[in-house]
């Protein structure tokens, strides 16, 4: 859609000078809000955000890009949001994650280490009548589905 892409390049352009944050993802909804969520390395400031959308919603009305009217929404990716790019992994090494595979299957484990092809975990595996173990496991990213970070209120 020709107004993602706009309004991707606006927002690269805007954090172009700060090469810690970095953009997930742009989504025009058919109800007209756009989304952008935009993340950081070590997480994303409301001012960051403000100043995102000042500098899209400026642009989009002085070019007139979108018609009709409008919401735009600028955010971090929410608590229960997939993860998306590998820096977003990066971002949660050392933290819980549940892998959804594309037959239904689920791990959990403890994110240790994120490569350009695969993730490394440490899940906890239990045979039967045996105390359980820790194995760690390679998960090549080809083979996830969705991935998300798991919150303990513990």
């Amino acid at each position: 859609m020709q107004v993602e892409k706009r309004v991707t390049a606006l927002v690269e352009e805007k954090i172009a000078d700060r090469p810690e944050l970095f953009l997930v993802e742009v989504k025009m909804l058919p109800n007209n809000k756009l989304i952008i969520n935009v993340d950081g390395d070590e997480g994303i400031s409301i001012q960051d955000c403000v100043a995102i959308s000042r500098h899209v919603g400026f642009h989009l009305e002085e070019e007139n890009t979108i018609e009709q009217a409008y919401n735009l929404e600028v955010s971090s990716p929410g608590v229960g949001e997939p993860l998306k790019l590998i820096r977003q992994y990066n971002k949660n090494i050392g933290r819980s994650i549940s892998i959804k595979f594309a037959g239904g299957q689920k791990k959990e484990g403890k994110l240790l280490e994120v490569t350009d092809n695969n993730i490394l975990i440490e899940e906890s595996v239990k045979e039967k009548g045996k105390k359980a173990v820790s194995v760690q496991t390679s998960v090549p990213f080809n083979d996830i589905l969705e991935t998300s970070v798991l919150i303990s209120f513990k």
